[in-house]
């Protein structure tokens, strides 16, 4: 299983919120630095579940870099034998998916060389690898736990049949624990981890966020002090410089293995939340190629800087 957090409150300071402001270091300069190619190879795994011909992807570096990029909220697919919990129409799961996906992030993680990564291929509406698997996470207050009932708006989409719940915590147990293999993997080789969690989120505030209401800065980065050091932060703002950052502010935290969390301080994690239109037309799910080509830009010169 895994801890995350993508929710301002901190364990064990309930209805604290951390802190909001600019990162160390960022200014509205565009870095100068290029993108530096790779050619270690890297180790392919496609992880199924029964009942399911759906995957998340798992590309293993862990030999040659500590560098592990996360792309959870990218796909949309739902396995058809799944749909049937769904009480809204086709047409309204698809407005849903269009309002909810981190789109093209699992694109942007996958063209980086010398990290590894895991990419998610279902929509969160199937199930939410991210979220905290018990009573913990203040997210089930909007229906919006693992198994998602609500939507966007807080209404209704699903009620969860038995013959899907099982399944689906499946996929979520093996995707955590696949998670945590390649972090101990990467301790092994180099005695550290850094993950770069990366999500995206709309221009206008939805209804559903329960920390709305604050700056939509074009990145919001996400971090916690015990798995975050200031020369880490520093390091995403000097590769983000041309956009403007706010720290934990509209979400916060990141995503840690469970086994590592607040333990382990050599498993560095910070979560990017870019702005979609930085990178696209939100209105017509539409790659904009000069904005995504920056993004790849700044990404990799992070990767490149903390590897």
């Amino acid at each position: 299983m895994l801890r995350c957090r993508s929710i301002p409150p901190l364990r064990g300071m309930p209805g604290r919120r951390l802190a909001i402001g600019t990162l160390p270091g960022m200014s509205a300069a565009a870095g100068r630095l290029g993108p530096r190619v790779t050619t270690t190879p890297a180790r392919r795994h496609r992880i199924t579940v029964p009942h399911s011909p759906e995957h998340f992807q798992v590309v293993d570096r862990s030999a040659s870099t500590p560098v592990i990029l996360h792309a959870p909220h990218g796909g949309r697919a739902i396995p058809p034998e799944h749909l049937g919990s769904f009480v809204v129409s086709a047409a309204e799961l698809e407005a849903e998916k269009d309002a909810m996906t981190d789109h093209f992030t699992d694109t942007l993680v996958g063209s980086i060389t010398g990290a590894s990564a895991v990419i998610n291929g279902l929509s969160r509406f199937a199930i939410d690898v991210e979220r905290f698997p018990d009573e913990s996470e203040e997210m089930n207050a909007v229906g919006m736990g693992v198994l998602y009932t609500h939507g966007s708006r807080r209404q209704e989409i699903r009620r969860v049949a038995e013959a899907d719940r099982a399944p689906l915590l499946a996929y979520f147990a093996q995707y955590s624990r696949r998670f945590t293999e390649l972090v101990d993997a990467t301790l092994a080789v180099h005695g550290r981890a850094v993950i770069i969690d990366v999500h995206s989120y709309p221009e206008q505030q939805l209804p559903y966020e329960l920390h709305g209401g604050g700056p939509r800065a074009p990145l919001c980065v996400g971090s916690e002090p015990f798995h975050a050091a200031e020369p880490f932060l520093l390091a995403v703002a000097e590769s983000f410089a041309q956009l403007q950052a706010r720290a934990n502010t509209t979400f916060a935290g990141s995503y840690v293995p469970l086994k590592h969390y607040q333990t382990d301080d050599r498993v560095s994690s910070v979560m990017l939340e870019i702005r979609r239109d930085v990178y696209m037309d939100e209105a017509t799910i539409a790659v904009r190629p000069n904005g995504f080509l920056r993004l790849q830009q700044s990404l990799q010169r992070l990767v490149d800087r903390v590897r």
